[in-house]
């Protein structure tokens, strides 16, 4: 049974934690579901990219456009300073696979990012590993993101 636990996101509504807490492995498509609805609904909300240090930890690696910066508060900083104050994300793709024998999820993410005042939305892909906690919760270890211009 899943547990609706905070831990990573703490502060954050309990509905929005399903993806924190899985017992089996067999979950690892709806638990890559829920991290992806709740990622980017946070990203696209109003002051939501601040919100988002909880999902990752010092150990986690953001990769953006090439650029790199591990830790939490690094990777706010990355996020909060793009030169835009609001987008829509829009997923088209979105494939799981379990990683490792430490109950990690590898997450693949593609789709179109409309950022306010454009009209041509940009195509992006996305890369998430999620790893367990020893608490039970799911962090982001790994996130590489890149515009894919064609």
């Amino acid at each position: 049974e899943r547990e609706r636990e905070g831990g990573a996101c703490s502060g954050q509504s309990r509905s929005n934690l399903l993806f924190l807490r899985s017992t089996t492995m067999s979950d690892f498509e709806s638990v890559g579901k829920a991290f992806v609805e709740h990622y980017y609904k946070t990203f696209d909300a109003p002051g939501g990219r601040t919100q988002l240090g909880s999902l990752y930890q010092e150990s986690s690696m953001l990769t953006w456009e090439g650029q790199k910066m591990q830790g939490s508060a690094n990777i706010v900083q990355k996020l909060t300073s793009l030169p835009f104050q609001s987008c829509t994300h829009h997923v088209s793709t979105m494939d799981c696979q379990p990683s490792g024998q430490t109950g990690g999820i590898i997450v693949s993410v593609t789709g179109q990012l409309l950022v306010e005042g454009e009209s041509h939305p940009l195509k992006f892909s996305q890369v998430f590993q999620l790893m367990p906690s020893p608490q039970g919760n799911f962090y982001v270890l790994n996130d590489i993101f890149r515009l894919n211009y064609a």
